[in-house]
């Protein structure tokens, strides 16, 4: 007597099932958010972070409702230059990228560790929204103090003829 899985007609129904459902998965959004983070020294004293997010659709279908906010600038810590903390968009399209960006200024020196930003966006055939995360950034180390640049030495070092003095 032969197993019920031992028989071909069961083995058959298996495989289909597994691959429909693989299939069924790769039918969805695919988020896949890029956070960036530089510092530009304004004046002694003052430091500006440019931050932007790059925001992926890596998967088959359209993601819809999709709303992205990085909470990560405590207020006491920094003042909104320019954009917003947070956006939305009506959708994203499968292979599609949004991009985010805004400028804040440092209020004090230290090292700041900014958390990923949150992106939500919605599915037709799921009930809940979905939610995906950004990479974190590296830790920036605001007002630190840096050596001063002769640029007088960094041409001479181009032009190849670099003098001790």
């Amino acid at each position: 007597m032969e197993t019920v899985i031992g028989n071909p007609l069961i083995k058959a129904l298996i495989i289909l099932f597994l691959l429909s459902a693989t299939t069924a998965a790769g039918d969805a959004p695919f988020i896949i958010s890029h956070k960036k983070a530089s510092l530009t020294r304004l004046k002694s004293g003052a430091e500006r972070v440019s931050v932007s997010i790059d925001i992926y659709n890596q998967g088959f279908a359209t993601a819809y409702d999709v709303s992205l906010v990085d909470d990560s600038w405590p207020k006491d810590l920094f003042d909104i230059i320019s954009g917003n903390t947070s956006n939305s968009w009506e959708r994203l399209d499968a292979g599609g990228i949004l991009s985010h960006s805004f400028e804040i200024d440092a209020k004090r020196q230290g090292m700041f560790h900014g958390a990923p930003a949150v992106i939500t966006y919605r599915v037709p055939t799921k009930v809940s929204l979905q939610e995906a995360y950004s990479t974190p950034i590296l830790p920036l180390d605001i007002l630190a103090e840096r050596p001063t640049e002769n640029k007088l030495d960094w041409a001479k070092v181009m032009n190849g003829s670099f003098y001790i003095c």
